[in-house]
C-alpha cells in the first residue's frame, strides 16, 4: 500500500497525556509547527485516569532538599536508577512546578502537609506536595495550545514510524477510519506505559505499550521492563478504581471463606501500618505479606479478591489525605466507607521503558521521548509523585530537545507516497485476549521461572499463530499492528523478568525471593538480527565492544 503524506510539522508528539502536552507545548513555545496525536481523547492516559481523583505531585522542599531527594530516588530504585537522570529530573522539578503554576494551572495544597500521610510513598520524609486538579489542567492546557497553534488530531494512533536513512522523519497514522502518513522534522513519543499487555489493569484502554515496540524496531533500547507496579484496585463495586492505600491501617482483609487474611500473621497491625505507606506493592518491605496474602485470597476466587471493612478509628479522626479519597469517593462514585469493597492487584503503571537521555533523546536521530514510556530515572521502586513530576520535567525537555533537532536539522523533502505493509489479524481480539491473561497470569505481582517459561512459550504461539490477510479495513489493520507491537513488548517484558532470578522492588520471583548483589545491573532490550533481545547491562557493553 502507497502512501501520501497528508500532513507535515516541524515536531509531532504522540501521546496526550501530561508528558505529551508539555512536549508540545515547549516545541511550540520554541517556534516550531507542532502536531500532538492521540490514540484516545486530548488529556487522557494515565495522566487523566477516572479511577482516580486526581494527581499528586512532589518534589524538593527547597534547593537543600534536592541532594536527599536524589538519594532517596536512588535508594528506592534499588540500584537500578541512572544517577545522572536522576540529578537531572530532580533539578528539573522545580521549575517544571513553577512553570505550571505560572500558565495558571490549579494546584491543590495540603491544609496540614505535616501529617505523615502526605510522606510520599516508599520515601523517608516530607516533600514540597502538590495535588493537580484535571478540570484546571484540561482547561488551561487546552487554552495554552490554542494559544500556540498546536494543531491536535485526537483517535489517531501511530502504526509505523518513517525514517530517512537513519533518522526517523515522519510516521505512518490511522485517524477516523483513514491510513495516512505525516512528515516531521522530529518526533516525540508519549505514548504512556504498557498496562494494556494486562487483563487486570489500572489504565484505560489507549495506554497499550505500542510506543515501547516502535521505538525498539527505529533502533532505540528499552530498560527496566521487569519493573512495574502493582496496585490494589476494586473489583466491585466500580471495578478498576484505585484503592487508596493510606487506608490500609484501618481495614480487616477477610478472603473468599470469610477469614481474615492476616490472622496467622502474630504482628498483623504492624503489617497493616507499613502497607499503608505506599500503593505499589514492593519486595523490600515486611508489608510484602499483605499483598502475597492478597494474590492468595484472589486467586482463590478470582471475582471476590479481598472484601475491606474499616474499623472504627477511621471515622473518629479521618487524616485529611483519606478525607480527600472518601470525599471524591462519594462525588464520583456514590461510595462511602460504610461500603465493603472487594480489591485485588492490578498491573498499574511502568517503572522502565525507553532509553532517554536528559534531554528526552533516544539515541535514534529524530526520536525523542518522555513520560510513563521512558526509563532510567526512576528504578525497581518509584516514589510516590514522581510520575507526574516525570511528565512535567522530561515532557519539557524532549520538547525542546525536538524542537531545536527540527529547527538545525529540517528533514529533506518527502520523494514520495510512503510504501506501508498492510496486513490484517482476523483473530486480532481473540489473540489479545490470550496475551492479556498470559501476562495477568505470569508477570503480575508472584512470579517464577516455571510461570515465565510458560507464559514465554504461549506468547511464542500466539505470535508464530498469526495468520495475515490483505485487506483495507483500517480500523483492522491498526488493531492488528497494535497486536503485532504488544506480544513482542509482552515477550521482552516476560524476558527480563526470567532473567532477574531475585527479588528486587517490584520485581519479586517466588523461587528466588531475596536480593541478589551480583544482579545490581540493568537489564536492556535491543533489536538483533530482527528479535528483540535482553541482556544485562555490561553484557551488552561488552558485545558491542566485540562487534567493533
Amino acid at each position: 500500500m502507497r502512501l501520501e503524506y497528508t500532513k507535515h510539522c516541524d515536531v509531532l508528539v504522540a501521546g496526550s497525556g501530561i508528558a505529551g502536552i508539555m512536549a508540545a507545548l515547549a516545541a511550540a513555545g520554541a517556534g516550531r509547527s507542532v502536531i500532538l496525536a492521540s490514540s484516545g481523547p486530548v488529556f487522557s492516559g494515565s495522566s487523566f485516569y477516572p479511577g482516580t481523583w486526581g494527581l499528586g505531585l512532589i518534589g524538593p522542599e527547597n534547593e537543600a532538599d534536592q541532594e536527599d531527594l536524589v538519594q532517596s530516588i536512588l535508594e528506592v530504585g534499588c540500584g537500578m536508577a541512572d544517577e545522572t537522570m536522576v540529578r537531572a529530573f530532580v533539578a528539573g522539578i522545580g521549575p517544571a512546578i513553577e512553570g505550571v503554576k505560572a500558565m495558571g494551572v490549579q494546584l491543590k495544597a495540603a491544609a496540614d502537609q505535616n501529617q505523615k500521610d502526605f510522606i510520599p510513598c516508599f520515601d523517608r520524609k516530607h516533600r514540597s506536595w502538590n495535588g493537580l486538579l484535571f478540570d484546571s489542567m484540561r482547561q488551561v492546557f487546552s487554552r495554552k495550545m490554542e494559544e500556540s497553534g498546536v494543531e491536535q488530531l485526537p483517535g489517531c494512533e501511530l502504526l509505523q514510524l518513517i525514517k530517512t536513512g537513519e533518522r526517523v522523519s515522519g510516521a505512518v497514522i490511522c485517524q477516523k477510519g483513514e491510513l495516512a502518513a505525516v512528515q516531521c522534522g522530529a518526533l516525540v513519543l508519549a505514548t504512556g506505559g504498557y498496562g494494556g499487555l494486562f487483563r487486570d489493569r489500572l489504565t484505560t484502554d489507549d495506554v497499550a505499550g505500542t510506543g515501547q515496540w516502535l521505538a525498539l524496531e527505529a533502533g532505540a533500547e528499552l530498560v527496566n521492563l521487569e519493573f512495574m507496579q502493582m496496585m490494589p484496585g476494586y473489583l466491585s463495586p466500580c471495578r478498576k478504581t484505585i484503592f487508596n492505600e493510606k487506608t490500609f491501617r484501618y481495614t480487616r482483609l477477610t478472603g473468599p471463606d470469610g477469614r481474615d487474611i492476616l490472622e496467622n500473621e502474630p504482628d498483623r497491625q504492624a503489617l497493616l501500618e507499613c502497607r499503608s505507606t505506599h500503593g505499589p506493592f514492593t519486595s523490600r518491605l515486611v508489608s510484602k505479606r499483605v499483598d502475597l496474602a492478597m494474590v492468595k485470597a484472589a486467586q482463590a476466587a478470582p471475582e471476590q479478591g479481598v472484601t475491606v471493612t474499616y474499623g472504627p478509628e477511621i471515622r473518629q479522626n479521618t487524616p485529611e489525605f483519606v478525607r480527600t479519597y472518601f470525599d471524591w469517593l462519594w462525588e464520583k462514585k456514590h461510595l462511602t466507607m460504610d461500603d465493603p469493597v472487594q480489591i485485588a492487584p492490578f498491573a498499574h503503571a511502568a517503572n522502565g521503558g525507553v532509553r532517554i537521555d536528559a534531554g528526552g533523546f533516544t539515541g535514534v536521530p529524530g526520536l525523542f521521548a518522555c513520560g510513563e514510556v521512558t526509563g532510567g530515572m526512576h528504578g525497581a521502586d518509584r516514589i510516590g509523585g514522581l510520575s507526574t513530576a516525570n511528565g512535567l520535567v522530561f515532557g519539557r525537555k524532549a520538547g525542546e530537545s525536538a524542537a531545536a533537532f527540527a529547527a538545525a536539522q529540517p528533514v529533506p523533502e518527502a520523494a514520495g507516497p510512503v510504501e506501508f505493509e498492510a496486513r490484517i489479524i482476523p483473530d486480532q481480539a481473540e489473540r489479545r485476549r490470550r496475551m492479556q491473561d498470559v501476562m495477568s497470569e505470569c508477570g503480575m505481582v508472584v512470579r517464577s521461572g516455571e510461570a515465565l517459561a510458560r507464559g514465554i512459550e504461549c506468547l511464542d504461539q500466539l505470535t508464530e499463530g498469526c495468520e495475515f490477510t490483505g485487506g483495507s479495513d483500517a480500523a483492522q489493520i491498526a488493531a492488528s499492528r497494535r497486536l503485532w507491537a504488544q506480544l513482542h513488548l509482552a515477550r521482552a517484558i516476560l524476558s527480563a523478568q526470567q532473567m532477574r532470578t531475585e527479588s528486587r522492588g517490584s520485581h519479586y520471583r517466588a523461587d528466588y525471593p531475596d536480593r541478589d548483589p551480583a544482579l545490581e545491573k540493568r537489564i536492556l532490550v535491543r533489536m538483533q538480527n530482527g528479535a528483540a533481545q535482553a541482556a544485562f547491562e555490561q553484557n551488552l557493553a561488552e558485545k558491542r565492544s566485540e562487534v567493533q
